[in-house]
């Protein structure tokens, strides 16, 4: 047998022989779809976040479950590292591939299986993209609930990975709140059902533990959704503020007289013109803000709602309060708000996109925070995110071909993500941690919680090879990053301990 590796004194992983590599594969997966050359491996080295790029090793793409089994196992065997990648459309680098590793692309898994209106369900592959499932269950009137704004791109696979939320989850939850059940892989090619077809399931909720572990934990091979019946009615109040802070505080009074809306978000005067600009949505330009607010059920309660909410708003300082006039006016308002990144995308040569979450209460204040540090750094913001929640989505203005932009541009989001940690809030609300957030990880959480967090990550990945170097920060790191002290150099789970 040939040998692959070069082993490393400093017990990293194993240098890893390409070519050999290789001509293993194709021995063992002589049908398996291997890209190899520079040229066809260019095109996945950065997902959504493009800050962040790395040319992978190989990249494969299998079209049957058999075969991603037989590259799990000869991985691990080899051990071969090996990150699992959707659709490309994540926001923190978590399907960054690795220069010794594989990159493994289930986008070819892509059949919906199964639309049973009678449970409510959909069995689905992990490549099916999220709007498509709700095309499939419309005629039934049913729908699936979370709506991240690349639905119309991502797949469901990676909204698994992420825990991925979107404009309606205030009120209808994340994907972890819409899941029945995930079928998945194992790093040693083992087959495993977490969750099951009813409500719930005996014994711990791993299906929980695994939606949002990033590909850490295993390789999701099938979904199993919860699909709602469609409501009766739908109306959007778009509300204008000459202040962040007064829509912000608007915000929190109207979940405090006791109103729950399908979806409350909220824009900035930087974001309002740049999605004005590209969508032509109806936004008043000159408004600070804005907040956008659906109420959804039966006929009665949505229009008693509405002038609740009118009121609230009004009460709260808004100089303007206007419904849809139609059905074709509330689907505008909501293509200004989920085409807000690629507006902002028009306006600056780069952006980088932030996501943290915060108490409602705090928005006011973190809104000036971001202010401050936005002088501070230099850069613009635009401020676009999910208001109800508090899942906030600062858009950092910058040109990468100016010298130290990047850099600043960073580091300002370091700074961001800081502030919601100290307002009780977090470092993400969807979009993860991968390669992006993982020094503020160091921020917040200590080191206990940094090593049942490896813990985990051995009782499902001994060997440490499902995407490493993503989401949980070695204490090494957190040490040099300077959010905490490791004692005596007793480090646990030494094999993960490795980047």
């Amino acid at each position: 047998m040939n040998i692959l590796y070069d082993e490393r004194v400093d017990g990293a992983l194993p240098k890893v022989d390409k070519a050999a590599l290789l001509n293993e594969l194709r021995e063992c997966l002589p049908d398996l779809d291997i890209l190899h050359s520079e040229e066809d491996l260019k095109p996945y080295e950065c997902d959504g976040l493009s800050a962040y790029r790395t040319t992978p090793m190989l990249v494969v793409l299998p079209e049957r479950l058999e075969q991603v089994e037989r590259l799990l196992k000869l991985c691990h065997q080899r051990r071969v590292p090996v990150v699992a990648r959707g659709a490309g459309t994540g926001l923190s680098g978590g399907a960054l591939p690795l220069e010794q590793g594989i990159l493994l692309v289930m986008a070819r898994f892509n059949h919906i299986l199964e639309v049973n209106p009678a449970g409510r369900f959909a069995r689905v592959q992990p490549g099916v993209r999220n709007l498509a499932i709700s095309q499939a269950a419309a005629p039934f009137d049913l729908y699936y609930a979370p709506d991240p704004s690349s639905q119309i791109a991502c797949s469901i696979g990676g909204n698994v990975a992420e825990n991925a939320g979107g404009v309606h989850c205030l009120k209808y939850g994340l994907t972890v709140h819409n899941l029945l059940k995930v079928d998945i892989l194992t790093v040693e090619g083992e087959r495993l059902t977490l969750g099951s077809d009813a409500l719930d399931s005996p014994g711990f909720d791993l299906l929980a533990l695994f939606t949002g572990s990033e590909g850490m934990l295993g390789v999701v091979t099938e979904v199993t959704v919860k699909l709602l019946p469609k409501p009766q009615v739908a109306k959007v109040l778009l509300a204008a503020f000459d202040s962040v802070e007064k829509a912000g505080r608007a915000v929190g009074d109207i979940i405090a007289a006791g109103i729950i809306p399908g979806g409350l978000e909220m824009m900035d005067n930087l974001a309002i013109r740049a999605a004005e600009d590209f969508i032509h949505a109806g936004y008043p330009v000159d408004a600070e803000a804005i907040l956008l607010c659906e109420l959804d059920g039966v006929e009665a309660d949505v229009q008693d709602d509405c002038e609740r909410v009118r009121q609230v708003l009004e009460t709260a300082g808004a100089t303007e309060v206007r419904l849809a006039r139609d059905e074709a006016e509330r689907v505008r308002f909501w293509a200004g708000r989920k085409n807000a990144f690629p507006a902002v995308g028009r306006i600056s040569p780069d952006y980088y996109c932030m996501d943290g979450t915060i108490p409602r209460r705090e928005l006011p204040g973190v809104l000036r925070g971001i202010t401050d540090l936005s002088a501070e750094y230099g850069l613009r913001v635009a401020n676009v995110f999910h208001a109800g929640d508090g899942n906030m989505h600062p858009l950092i203005l910058f040109d990468a071909n100016q010298p130290g932009e990047l850099e600043r541009a960073e580091a300002l989001g370091g700074k961001i993500l800081e502030l919601c940690v100290a307002v009780g809030g977090s470092i993400t609300g969807e979009h993860g941690v991968g390669r992006e957030k993982i020094n503020q990880m160091c921020a917040q959480f200590n080191a206990d919680e940094l090593t049942i967090f490896h813990g985990v990550k051995a009782a499902f990945d001994p060997t440490g090879l499902l995407n490493p170097g993503k989401n949980i920060p070695t204490l090494h790191r957190c040490a040099e990053f300077g959010a905490m002290h490791v004692h005596m150099g007793q480090l646990p789970f030494p094999e993960l301990e490795r980047f």
